[in-house]
């Protein structure tokens, strides 16, 4: 039986991996041992920040909110802590949305959330 050579998978290989390097800058892109760590650490930065942009989004809409409580005379932690109270469930991100886009609604659920505390006192 006749040997079978690597070539073609390790040039498949190869191929893909300077595909994945396209556009970084000097060897990272055409060396292949640098392209090939260059590639791992790329793609190590994406899986991470895929999961830190859950987390920046949820804190830009918690900072979206507290601004909007703040121009209608209520602290963020009151204004949850009201909401929960009142049963309404909206997430941080309706909220944050209703907050910007829609500030009457939003002052409404903050009237809400008010009344809901003043009525436990």
């Amino acid at each position: 039986m006749p040997r079978s050579k690597s070539s073609s998978n390790s040039r498949k290989k190869e191929k893909k991996l300077f595909q994945l390097s396209k556009g970084f800058w000097g060897p990272h892109r055409n060396v292949k041992k640098v392209a090939k760590e260059s590639v791992i650490k790329a793609l190590h930065h994406a899986f991470v920040d895929r999961r830190h942009l859950k987390q920046n989004m949820r804190s830009l809409w918690i900072l979206r909110i507290n601004a909007a409580c703040r121009i209608n005379d209520i602290s963020y932690s009151v204004f949850i802590n009201g909401l929960k109270k009142a049963g309404i469930d909206l997430n941080r991100k309706v909220l944050a949305d209703m907050a910007a886009r829609d500030p009457e609604s939003f002052k409404n659920v903050v009237q809400m959330a008010k009344n809901q505390l003043c009525a436990a006192v």
